[in-house]
């Protein structure tokens, strides 16, 4: 097995060279650095990463806690970070925090006694345990998909603050929650729709919150009132989004069109509307958040808003990395733009497809990969 050494004499340089190169420990001529990189593809080397670990006091790999990794969403996430990862020459470590605050603060440990560089994760909907053990431990955070809230307190023994405000400690990455939920409520208001239910997501979360707020400002827009019975949590669950379907369809007046949150929950809103007998979009619209590889299947095919799942993971990536490359560099929240996906579940016909298909929803003059702030 040929060794570093080996590869010094091949490429014409030091050891020490060759360690500077592979560990990024200091800057190397692009010439030079080419020529130890050609003698390890030629020679075969495989860096001893443990023993580079030790010398370095990193291990080159990267903690990710994302619940739901069933979920298609999460599961594209899941393929975003990977790919980031792998391109920066970093492993993964996985755990699922199933949603539950104290399984969350145990996984989250468990990466970090397994000496992660650093962690992406998608906190619960009651993340104080979590960003105590974070903070206490100054472990490099990025958060993904949900964010913490300018606000929340990181525990009583860390006293720090949290968010996108000055004197945040953590990153995060997201996509735009708001104004596309806004979108798919003002859509359907032009469609003729004046009672629109949502079924929301897991209380506490933060993209629940923003897919509500984004909601009635859609209503308000559109000249509409809000009407709080027309907003039933489905826990970002199938099964909930079950049981919250059918309790808007109990009301006296019950909506003609329908929201849903999330993927999981578009599946629970179907299952609710097909053992009631009704037919989308002839006897109720409907439009969901997430877009998912089999939306264009069903019949009709689902109006969804579209989220960058892909690019949220390797932009989570990117984002930790600049943490580690710069510790002390100020915490930045980036929110990526989502896509209105213009099908036929809304009442629409076929022609808005072909014609519209994926409409972006940043705006044209500010074209971006994603809001930093």
């Amino acid at each position: 097995m040929p060794t570093m050494a080996d590869v010094a004499r091949s490429a014409g340089v030091s050891v020490a060279t060759v360690s500077h190169v592979l560990n990024g420990t200091r800057p190397v001529l692009p010439r030079t650095r080419q020529a130890v990189l050609d003698a390890i593809d030629e020679l075969g080397y495989t860096p001893n990463t443990l023993a580079r670990s030790l010398v370095t006091s990193r291990t080159r790999s990267i903690g990710l806690a994302v619940s739901a990794i069933s979920n298609p969403y999460f599961t594209e996430i899941l393929q975003g970070v990977e790919a980031g990862a792998l391109e920066e020459g970093y492993s993964l470590l996985i755990a699922d925090p199933h949603d539950d605050p104290e399984h969350e603060r145990k996984v989250v440990q468990l990466l970090h006694e397994r000496r992660v560089d650093g962690m992406i994760v998608a906190p619960s909907a009651d993340p104080r345990g979590l960003l105590a053990y974070l903070g206490r431990h100054c472990v490099p955070t990025v958060f993904l998909d949900r964010v913490v809230d300018a606000h929340a307190d990181a525990g009583g023994d860390v006293g720090v603050d949290v968010g996108v405000d000055g004197g945040a400690r953590f990153d995060q990455v997201c996509a735009e929650s708001t104004e596309p939920m806004a979108q798919l409520v003002t859509h359907l208001s032009g469609l003729g729709h004046r009672r629109i239910g949502l079924v929301a997501g897991l209380p506490g979360l933060s993209t629940t919150g923003e897919r509500i707020t984004g909601y009635r400002h859609g209503l308000a827009a559109s000249g509409l009132p809000y009407d709080e019975r027309l907003v039933v949590p489905g826990n970002s669950a199938s099964a909930g989004a079950e049981q919250a379907t059918a309790a808007l369809l109990s009301l006296a007046t019950p909506p003609t069109a329908l929201i849903t949150a999330n993927n999981a929950m578009t599946i629970g809103a179907l299952r609710a509307l097909r053992e009631r007998g009704l037919s989308v979009p002839d006897d109720i619209a409907l439009c969901c958040f997430d877009d998912f590889a089999w939306a264009d299947l069903f019949s009709p095919r689902l109006t969804a808003i579209a989220q960058p799942s892909k690019e949220i993971g390797a932009q989570a990536v990117r984002v930790l990395l600049d943490r580690l490359a710069a510790p002390d560099a100020p915490a930045r929240t980036v929110r990526l733009p989502c896509a209105f996906v213009h099908r036929t579940s809304c009442g629409c016909p076929d022609r808005h497809t072909a014609s519209a298909g994926r409409e972006q929803l940043d705006r044209p003059e500010q074209p971006r990969k994603g809001t930093v702030s």
